[in-house]
């Protein structure tokens, strides 16, 4: 099958959501622009990781001086997910960057393809190599960038709340804690 590119430049909506139980939830990004949405899944962890990243990068970036200081507010989305929901693919890595250029984020957000050395390598490769993963690009201002991580944690964060013994996820019924040698927590 050929390689599917979806670059939506700035698009209208991106956004990170879950569809099902907690416990049993799973997690999507989604871009939009016009009438165009794309979905891809992605696992709990990689949301956590990608809105905490883009909001140290942003920091970070803030810090240098690389953030112009006349940044436009972006309006709180709290809305669902569009539907119909259609899975375009799993992503196996995401790459977000800085272009000082155009003061943007470009996050980048690639299928899975096996082993760790092939989701490497298929980072590194060309728009144009046909043979490479399927992948979602965007463009966010900054402070597009910020509402993303901060409705991405929300979004992770209303979940199962955390033993307060080991941290891991309780279940209605509880669950088998570590620091309880085994025993239901």
């Amino acid at each position: 099958m050929a390689r599917r590119i979806y670059d939506f430049g700035t698009p209208d909506r991106f956004v990170a959501g879950t569809v099902g139980s907690p416990g049993s939830r799973t997690f999507f990004l989604q871009a939009t622009k016009g009438a165009a949405v794309v979905s891809v899944v992605l696992e709990k962890l990689q949301v956590r990781v990608l809105a905490e990243r883009l909001a140290g990068m942003l920091e970070e970036v803030g810090r240098r001086g690389g953030i112009p200081r006349a940044t436009p507010e972006i309006a709180r989305d709290s809305a669902p997910l569009a539907e119909p929901l259609m899975e375009a693919f799993r992503v196996g890595t995401i790459t977000i960057g800085w272009d000082s250029a155009r003061n943007e984020v470009v996050v980048e957000a690639r299928a899975q393809v096996g082993e760790p050395e092939e989701e490497a390598a298929a980072a590194e490769l060309d728009d144009d190599d046909p043979t490479g993963p399927d992948l979602v690009r965007v463009r966010l201002v900054p402070a597009a960038a910020l509402a993303f991580a901060e409705r991405s944690l929300e979004v992770v964060g209303s979940g199962r709340p955390p033993c307060p013994l080991c941290g891991l996820p309780l279940d209605p019924g509880g669950h088998v804690c570590p620091r309880r040698n085994g025993y239901v927590h």
